[in-house]
């Protein structure tokens, strides 16, 4: 009875386990699907009044007549560097030349010294028995000695020259090189500035272009009239030099030609192209950029000022227009605009220089 009791409750608990450990099929509740996100309304973009838009118009222009600066300056290294190059390829071709002829003059004394027995002909002479011939013989080594010593220091200093001129062509060239990846550099942010400036322009209507010329205007005749309230024309009276007449006379007679940047003439012209080709044909040759023009020519004070100097404007000196008296300039302003009168106060002004002292 012992033994039945025992099998039946060990069956039971295996029976039992087999229940415990059997995978249990969990019937979860069933998850919600997401709603839909419906994408946020972009804000509505704010619109820019004109003045703003202005601002930035005149700003791009202005980053593209610093570009315009730079890349003028690149352009006017690499033709010297162009010119130097011609002239350094010259010389190291003439040396060439010179030192082959060296070469050929070395050469014929050797095969003379040769055919004589390896001794020159005045050393034949020396050694001979006759009194006058041994003279003229100690004359013609003493001769022939100074003649193949000076032939050999004009050998050696002539292919130290070439040495030299070779070092220096290279060096050129790679400055050459370095100032063409400027210019194309400079070239591709003027494009830019300028690309950007004319689509604002674009997008605004034919009567909004025509009151953001008048706000241009506006904004300048103020920037004038504050200039001139400072009493800062009280004391310019100065008369132009001779020089200064004819820089003005050819300055102003450009008025209405378009603005093209790095032009100089004769259709067109870029802020500096004007001032420069001006004091050329006056006879007087100034740097090609007005960054340039602002760091090499004399300054002077703007009180001190005379028709036919040049105002630099804003704190890079990438713009400059010619004083021409009765507080005006005459200058290329920006691209899309001609060149033209303007007030000498209209822009910020860095200062004056003077290309005839």
């Amino acid at each position: 009875m012992n033994r039945r009791h025992c099998a039946a409750a060990a069956v039971t608990l295996v029976c039992a386990l087999a229940l415990l450990t059997a995978p249990v099929q969990a019937m979860a509740a069933p998850i919600p699907e997401p709603a839909p996100t419906v994408p946020a309304s972009p804000p509505a973009p704010v619109k820019k009044s004109l003045e703003q838009v202005r601002q930035e118009i005149d700003t791009l222009y202005r980053k593209a007549g610093a570009a315009t600066d730079a890349y003028n300056l690149a352009e006017e290294q690499s033709k010297k560097q162009s010119g130097e190059i011609l002239r350094l390829t010259k010389a190291i071709a003439d040396g060439q030349a010179r030192i082959a002829e060296l070469k050929s003059r070395a050469g014929a004394q050797a095969r003379e010294q040769y055919r004589n027995g390896g001794l020159p002909a005045g050393a034949q002479l020396v050694l001979s028995g006759n009194p006058s011939l041994f003279l003229d013989g100690v004359n013609q080594v003493r001769q022939g000695q100074q003649a193949a010593k000076g032939l050999l220091t004009e050998l050696t200093r002539s292919q130290e020259d070439l040495e030299t001129y070779t070092k220096d062509a290279s060096l050129n060239g790679a400055k050459l090189e370095a100032n063409r990846v400027k210019q194309a550099k400079a070239k591709k942010s003027i494009n830019a500035q300028i690309d950007a400036a004319k689509k604002l322009e674009s997008q605004l209507a034919k009567e909004e272009r025509a009151r953001l010329l008048r706000m241009e205007q506006d904004a300048a005749s103020t920037a004038q009239s504050a200039w001139l309230s400072s009493g800062a024309l009280s004391d310019i009276n100065r008369e132009a030099s001779a020089a200064g007449r004819q820089a003005v006379a050819f300055a102003t007679a450009q008025i209405g030609k378009p603005y093209v940047w790095g032009a100089e003439g004769p259709g067109s012209y870029d802020c500096s192209g004007l001032t420069s080709q001006a004091w050329a044909a006056a006879k007087s040759p100034i740097p090609r950029t007005s960054q340039e023009q602002w760091r090499q020519l004399p300054h002077v004070p703007v009180q001190d000022m005379r028709p036919g100097d040049l105002i630099i404007y804003h704190s890079d000196a990438s713009h400059v227009g010619m004083y021409v008296g009765d507080g005006s300039i005459v200058h290329a302003p920006r691209p899309g605009r001609n060149v033209t009168l303007a007030g000498a106060g209209s822009m910020e002004i860095l200062g004056v220089v003077r290309p005839d002292r």
